[in-house]
Parts: C-alpha cells; structure tokens; sequence
C-alpha cells in the first residue's frame, strides 16, 4: 500500500495564519496581562468590602455604560467589514467604514467624559472610595487605550488611501491596527460588566 501525501492548499494556508504582525501579538497580551492584575485587584478589594462596591454602583445609572458598550460594539464590527473590503480591494468602502469607527471612538470619548463630569459633581472622584478609586483607573487606562486607537485607525484610512491595489505589506498593517482595535472592544467587555454591572 503506497503512502498517498497530502498538501495543504494555498486558501487553507491562509486560513491557517494569524492577523497582523507578530511583535503585535507580543504587545496584546502584555497588555492584557497588566490589566488582568487590576482585574484580579479589583475583585480581591470588592471580596473585602461587597458592601461598599454595591451601594457604589448603584449611585449612578447603567445607561451611559451600556450606550458606549453598544458603540464600541459597532466601531469594532465597523473595523472588520473595512478590512474585508480592503481584502477585497473595495478601497472607498473600507475609508468608509474606518471613518465611521472613528466617529463611533469619538462618540464614546464624549460620553465617557459626560459621565465623569457627573460622578464628580456628585461627589464620586476617584478618591471617594476603593470602588470609585478603581472606577476611575481601569476606565481610564481604557480610556487612554481608545485615544491611541484613534492613531491606529488614522493609520488604517491612511494605508487604505493609497492610490493602487492594496499590498500584503498594507494589508497586514490593516490587520495590525484592526487587531489593537478589537483589544480595546475586548478590554470594555470585561470592564462594563465588572464596574457597571457587578459592582
């Protein structure tokens, strides 16, 4: 009986390989990684003091929380249909599309800074209590997070506005930026149920 060799096809091969560069993936996961360690305090000071977390919670409303998690949502949904489209060479869709994500990032900037305003005019800073304390820095490191995506998708429309076919050089850049993107949709969707909902 001969031994028959199977080769992978070259459409498997590319659905094998992982977006974007690989440095990039060191990065994400450092990245993460710190805020795990806050994740992991936070919880470790709520265990300590429930009491306290949930009545903090419970000062302020849910809504804006959930508007900017529906945002980024979309924002990020927004990223992945332009990437498709740069693939697919549909370059004015993909600038389209990255645009509006930058409007959604925007929208969720403003919001984010409405709610502080309103949870310091009521006397909730960040050096209120440990949950406002935690409140305030794992918001806010995202916070800084979003502010740098706003360099990567202007690096996105940038790439995806270069006149010619969109090269793989360019498109793994597209990748790149899409990935840091997503990590900061990632973040928020650990975030907004441990603070807003959790308490």
């Amino acid at each position: 009986m001969s031994d028959i060799s199977v080769r992978p096809s070259r459409s498997m091969l590319r659905q094998r390989e992982i977006p974007g560069e690989s440095g990039l993936w060191v990065f994400l996961f450092g990245d993460m990684a710190i805020f795990l360690v806050f994740f992991a305090s936070y919880l470790v000071e709520r265990a300590r003091d429930p009491l306290l977390f949930q009545a903090s919670r419970q000062s302020f409303g849910l809504t804006l929380g959930l508007v900017n998690t529906i945002i980024l949502l979309t924002s990020s949904l927004l990223v992945v249909m332009a990437v498709n489209a740069a693939r697919a060479g549909a370059k004015a869709i993909a600038v389209r599309a990255l645009w509006a994500a930058l409007f959604c990032g925007a929208t969720f900037v403003t919001l984010k800074c409405v709610e502080y305003t309103h949870l310091i005019s009521a006397g909730n800073g960040p050096g209120s209590n440990h949950y406002f304390t935690y409140f305030f820095i794992l918001t806010g490191l995202h916070l800084m997070h979003v502010l740098i995506g706003f360099g990567t998708l202007g690096i996105m429309i940038a790439k995806a506005r270069q006149p010619g076919e969109i090269t793989s050089r360019n498109l793994s850049t597209l990748q790149s930026c899409a990935c840091y993107w997503h990590l900061v949709d990632l973040l928020w969707m650990v975030i907004f149920p441990l603070l807003y909902l959790l308490g």
